[in-house]
């Protein structure tokens, strides 16, 4: 699970302390406005009360989609504005029922993201200074990663609470006795804080003898520390790019389909990294296609 719908308003209220909605074209406001007083509507609503043709419609909604402010209750929406226009059906002339795979008329209802009110300069408060949510972020960081120090924070997002802050709630959480204060890696400055649970479990992978296995991960995932607090030009966080690591250190990556090696190799060990990202990513391929047929 990405998000939990439950933590969707700490985190709407995290970025929306920092974020302002853009500038809107005339068409795009009008969506928004007829959203926001009559709520979810559907394609043909929007079309009818707004008195917009289906291509200005279209136009402006992937203008507020790609703001962040409307968003569409099925993936069917969001896909159907990946599809160009001139390869979506028309709504006049359908025939069967796969006519409408694309049909950004039959996707669904339109609605407006829950945006947290943005703090103004009068409010005497930022995002930082909201103990709640800097213990929620930082309790986040801990389970995503084990073991937390402020290196790790150039890897997120830049709206989350500054290390000062953070650190804060990790010496409170460390005074009650849920996390530990420490050295656990070697070559970092600064401070560090790790779950009791992932100390165990760093312990055994130091204990445990090498087996030369190759394991690749998504650039995306956050196992994904090349140039952060691994040496090494940064892999991008992206789905389709790979790190491939072997005995938990990272020997080549895949970007842009392109192979990149992070350490010196010879042409047999080359191959056999070149071909383990290779099969990965073609895996990863099938199954993103597999899931935007479905």
């Amino acid at each position: 699970m990405l998000l939990q719908r439950r933590n969707l308003p700490t985190w709407a209220a995290l970025a929306g302390m920092t974020q302002t909605v853009p500038a809107l074209s005339s068409r795009a406001q009008a969506v928004a406005d007829e959203l926001k007083n009559h709520g979810a509507s559907f394609f043909d609503e929007l079309s009818a009360n707004t008195h917009l043709l289906q291509t200005e419609l279209e136009d402006a909604l992937a203008e507020l989609v790609a703001g962040g402010i409307v968003t569409s209750d099925s993936y069917a929406g969001l896909r159907a504005l990946l599809v160009p226009s001139s390869k979506r059906p028309s709504t006049s002339r359908r025939r069967g029922r796969r006519a409408g795979l694309f049909g950004i008329a039959d996707a669904g209802r339109w609605s407006l993201t829950r945006r947290a009110p943005r703090l103004d300069a009068t409010a005497g408060k930022s995002k930082g200074t909201d103990p709640e949510l800097v213990e929620f972020v930082a309790r986040t960081l801990l389970r995503r990663y084990g073991v937390v120090c402020w290196r790790l924070l150039a890897r997120e997002a830049q709206w989350l609470p500054p290390w000062r802050e953070l650190v804060r709630v990790f010496h409170r959480l460390e005074a009650r006795g849920e996390i530990r204060g420490g050295r656990f890696i070697a070559g970092l400055s600064g401070e560090q804080f790790a779950l009791p649970e992932a100390i165990g479990l760093m312990r055994s992978v130091r204990q445990k003898a090498h087996d030369g296995a190759l394991v690749s991960v998504c650039g995306a995932d956050p196992l994904n520390l090349v140039g952060h607090l691994l040496a090494g030009a940064k892999v991008p966080n992206q789905a389709g790019a790979r790190v491939l690591f072997r005995d938990g250190a990272p020997i080549a990556a895949l970007v842009g389909g392109q192979f990149n090696a992070l350490e010196p190799m010879d042409d047999a060990a080359e191959w056999a990294a070149r071909s383990r990202l290779l099969r990965a990513h073609g895996e990863y391929a099938q199954t993103d296609t597999a899931d935007s047929a479905a």
